[in-house]
């Protein structure tokens, strides 16, 4: 099996959204932090299809888990 390291900015063209380094930084500064309880995958902000994608890579612990859990410490710590 062959896997593939995704960075944030491929993150955030997969899932549609703008995916320059001070769109990235806006969109965290938006939406940080996240509350402790909630899920990355349950928070108000994306759309189905995008909570369907980040659901489904990360119970598949799939090539893009790794970069959506460093999207998920950045949105908790805001940074």
């Amino acid at each position: 099996m062959e896997f593939h390291n995704h960075s944030i900015t491929q993150l955030f063209a997969q899932l549609g959204l703008p995916s320059e380094t001070s769109d990235i930084e806006a969109f965290i500064e938006a939406h940080a932090p996240l509350a402790h309880e909630l899920k990355l995958v349950d928070a108000p902000f994306w759309t189905a299809a995008q909570a369907a994608f980040l659901k489904s890579e990360l119970d598949e612990d799939a090539d893009w888990s790794a970069v959506i859990d460093t999207l998920d410490a950045q949105l908790r710590r805001g940074v």
